[in-house]
């Protein structure tokens, strides 16, 4: 694309997204819930509005005992039963490359930090004491729409090469017929499964990763998302010594994302039948629901996100 030619932003301009991108204090001290407390009552009810067909998409990976795309973090699973019953136990690592889960606030740290500007000390071994996936045990329900970068640029997958760029969620949606409001479920795909399947020798989450550039970042604040959707995460290696000397966990958009905006980053979601059924009816909005473990103190959930046409 032209538009890849725009020179990605400086380590010094990124630093000032600390700053321009913090919600901090922005919903009172002591809140956990971060940016799905844009997800208002009519908000839901916008939400429910968008319901046309009533058929639903899940934009799940199943979990498997072999572990999700590059057989990362298989789960475990017993079976147990008799003549008259069935019963089973399951394992798992959520966090990583492999599962569908949820991020919740206390997952990541910067500086010591996390969200609010609370200290990472207030995770301990028994659970987080603020930020806490709990904060959500409510449910989200909100307005979801689909920017679906590969229809974007003409290609099927998105490449280490060119990473996914804030401009570029713009002129998704422009060419989608769909505007970006607050409390949006912003769902990004990069497909890939595409790129998995022509690049056999790529494992998830070791550089170099396709994903999101870090100047998606101020695009999700302008327009007050909720939460962010993707199926890539981010574009690793990053030009920028902050977040590679030594690697930051995650990237410089979980740490931004989810220390200084409060926005839930939903990973690992699989988004190629929901870009199938967008397409089909040429309508990328829908009410978009996710509900997570109410785990007392969590560091997030695995989940099984639907979209309702």
């Amino acid at each position: 694309m032209a538009g890849q030619e725009k020179p990605v932003p400086s380590e010094e301009e990124v630093r000032k997204y600390f700053e321009t991108c913090s919600n901090w204090g922005r919903w009172g001290p002591d809140d956990g819930a971060g940016t799905v407390n844009l997800i208002t009552q009519s908000k839901r009810l916008e939400a429910a509005s968008l319901v046309q067909t009533g058929k639903t998409v899940s934009c799940s990976y199943p979990l498997n005992p072999r572990g999700g795309p590059g057989n990362l973090n298989p789960f475990q699973h017993f079976m147990r039963f008799t003549e008259q019953v069935s019963m089973d136990y399951i394992g798992l690592v959520f966090h990583g490359y492999a599962t569908t889960h949820v991020d919740a606030l206390c997952h990541i740290f910067w500086e010591g930090k996390m969200w609010n500007g609370k200290p990472a000390s207030e995770v301990t071994s028994i659970g987080a004491k603020s930020g806490s996936v709990d904060a959500w045990s409510q449910g989200i329900v909100t307005r979801g729409v689909l920017l679906d970068i590969p229809r974007l640029r003409g290609v099927d997958y998105v490449s280490v090469d060119e990473p996914i760029r804030g401009f570029e969620l713009e002129e998704a949606a422009k060419s989608e017929g769909v505007e970006l409001r607050p409390g949006d479920a912003i769902l990004v795909r990069g497909n890939r499964i595409g790129y998995l399947e022509n690049n056999p020798e790529a494992v998830p989450g070791v550089p170099p990763s396709p994903g999101l550039q870090v100047d998606c970042i101020p695009v999700l604040k302008q327009y007050d998302a909720s939460i962010l959707v993707w199926d890539m995460l981010d574009h690793r290696p990053t030009p920028y010594s902050m977040f590679e000397d030594p690697p930051a966990p995650g990237g410089p958009l979980h740490i931004l994302a989810i220390v200084y905006m409060g926005l839930p980053l939903l990973d690992n979601a699989f988004l190629n039948p929901l870009a199938e059924a967008c397409a089909e009816r040429n309508c990328w909005e829908f009410m978009f629901t996710v509900n997570p473990l109410n785990i007392r103190g969590g560091t997030g959930s695995p989940v099984n996100p639907i979209a309702i046409l």
